[in-house]
């Protein structure tokens, strides 16, 4: 299926370091809004604590249930609502410090009740996870991220024989991981291991793309060797686009309709998945390519290596 039945002759190339500013504008806003945050925003499964999800059956205000539940002198409570037309869902969270996890859901029911009235709502999930097992799943997920990067890193480099390529693929990939944590840092979103299932997918996603468009550089240079890398690349990327639209489009329909009608307890999920694709989709055309572009004219010395 071909989205152009023209040829297309879009020179992504050549605003490649138009591409390098903006990537480095949007990582420098992913830094100042982490160092204004003091990190991102972890959940339950990383920071350690107490979540509990409550549905009230009448209209409430996040600022009336921490109200209500100020006599338990929760440390770091916060009250979020999902974002759920009609549903007056909560998730109240807290973290382990000096907390009786044993007996909390008890008081919060206690406390909510005596706020709103027994039977106005009901405790639908509790969560915990202690201090320790928290701090582990984080450096574990940290480490999942790490090590995909080193493993395509590898996969890439040896599949083409040229580890400029590798390091093409991965400096994409940290660029939307980079861009996915910066975008919940500020919109004050958390990340707990659903996101982490989400960085690994938008990295797959991302790298997959590339792939494509690599695979389509080594035929161009078998069939035009006299060529300069640029131009194979550029070439590469036009013949590839109706394909990268397609699955791009195809993806990003389904993200929408998750977050728009999936419920709020995969919104975040699917807020991540929206924020990767778009970034796989542009790191793949104007931050991969170019790098591999910018490591043999710079880092190898060669302005004009041909293919």
């Amino acid at each position: 299926m071909e989205f152009f039945r023209i040829k297309t002759n879009i020179d992504f190339i050549g605003k490649k370091n138009y591409a390098f500013a903006f990537s480095g504008i949007l990582i420098l806003i992913t830094i100042i809004s982490l160092i204004m945050h003091k990190g991102p925003r972890y959940g339950v499964d990383f920071a350690g604590g107490i979540s509990v999800r409550v549905k009230f059956s009448q209209p409430v205000t996040a600022a009336e249930i921490k109200s209500g539940i100020q006599t338990l002198n929760l440390p770091n409570c916060t009250v979020q609502e999902f974002i759920e037309k009609g549903q007056h869902e909560f998730q109240i969270q807290s973290s382990t410090e000096n907390l009786d996890i044993e007996n909390i859901q008890a008081s919060l029911s206690q406390a909510l009740s005596k706020k709103f009235g027994e039977g106005r709502f009901e405790v639908r999930k509790v969560e915990t996870v202690g201090a320790k097992v928290g701090k582990d799943l984080q450096k574990k997920g940290l480490w999942a991220v790490i090590i995909s990067w080193g493993m395509i890193l590898i996969y890439v480099g040896f599949r083409f024989k040229h580890f400029s390529f590798g390091v093409g693929g991965i400096a994409a990939l940290v660029h939307d991981v980079l861009v996915t944590v910066g975008a919940f840092s500020l919109t004050n979103r958390e990340i707990d291991l659903t996101i982490v299932a989400a960085l690994l997918t938008i990295v797959g996603f991302s790298i997959n793309d590339t792939i494509v468009i690599y695979d389509r550089v080594r035929e161009n240079r078998r069939k035009t060797p006299s060529a300069l890398l640029p131009e194979i690349i550029n070439q590469s990327i036009n013949e590839t686009l109706s394909r990268t639209i397609i699955t791009t489009g195809t993806l990003l329909l389904a993200v929408i309709a998750l977050l728009l009608f999936g419920g709020g307890v995969i919104h975040n999920f699917a807020f991540a998945m929206l924020v990767g694709c778009i970034s796989g989709t542009y790191s793949t055309l104007y931050v991969a390519s170019p790098v591999v572009i910018f490591w043999e004219e710079k880092i190898r010395g060669k302005k004009k290596r041909r293919y």
